[in-house]
């Protein structure tokens, strides 16, 4: 139930982009970014210096400094550690307990650290929206379109998004500021992000759409 060991792989460009139903435009005054899961637990699977974390880990710190520049409001999730068995429920039927409440574990990535400004949310269940204010803090900005970075694509990521979706937030993901268990499951996130609930674009696309 461990989390496996990550292969290196190359991550999409903009041509290999699955077409997205949704017809929605990133816009400054509209946009909230989120970065998800970054933490050591997670990130340890990868190699660091090597695709797909490396480069992702450089899209996301561009589109932090893009967003924080424009008072595009930052949001992270984090879980905690040592969490109990109840609190934690049937996550731990398919990963076991999780991380130990450990800074070698809980900490995220330091090259993607929060900001004054920043606001971390407890994470307890795949979607970044379960058991969180974070709709409701979403919408007191007036915010109503989310874009998602971070690990994992087809799981974490993929289940923000279409919970974005169900709650009338268009959704976005950052094609390459993700990463994932093989490039078969980062394309799958994508297709079905593309074909359901949202749009996938590249760091590149993203920023000329919110310069």
């Amino acid at each position: 139930m461990a989390l496996p060991k990550i292969a290196p792989y190359p991550l999409p460009l903009a041509g290999e982009l699955p077409p997205p139903r949704g017809p929605w435009v990133p816009r400054t005054e509209r946009m909230a970014l989120l970065v998800h899961d970054m933490q050591q637990y997670f990130l340890a699977a990868f190699a660091a210096d090597a695709a797909p974390l490396a480069p992702a880990v450089a899209n996301i710190a561009r589109l932090l400094a893009h967003c924080r520049a424009r008072d595009i409001p930052v949001f992270y999730t984090a879980q905690r550690g040592n969490q109990d068995r109840r609190d934690r429920g049937l996550q731990a039927d398919l990963w076991g307990p999780g991380m130990s409440a450990t800074a070698e574990h809980e900490t995220i990535l330091a090259a993607l650290a929060p900001a004054p400004g920043d606001h971390v949310l407890v994470k307890h269940r795949y979607s970044a929206f379960q058991r969180s204010n974070l709709d409701t803090m979403l919408r007191a900005r007036g915010r109503d379109q989310l874009l998602v970075t971070g690990v994992y694509a087809h799981i974490g990521c993929a289940a923000t998004v279409t919970e974005a979706f169900q709650r009338d937030i268009e959704a976005f993901i950052a094609a390459d500021a993700v990463a994932d268990f093989s490039r078969a499951d980062h394309d799958l996130a994508l297709h079905l992000i593309a074909r359901t609930c949202g749009v996938p674009l590249t760091t590149d696309q993203l920023l000329k759409a919110l310069a």
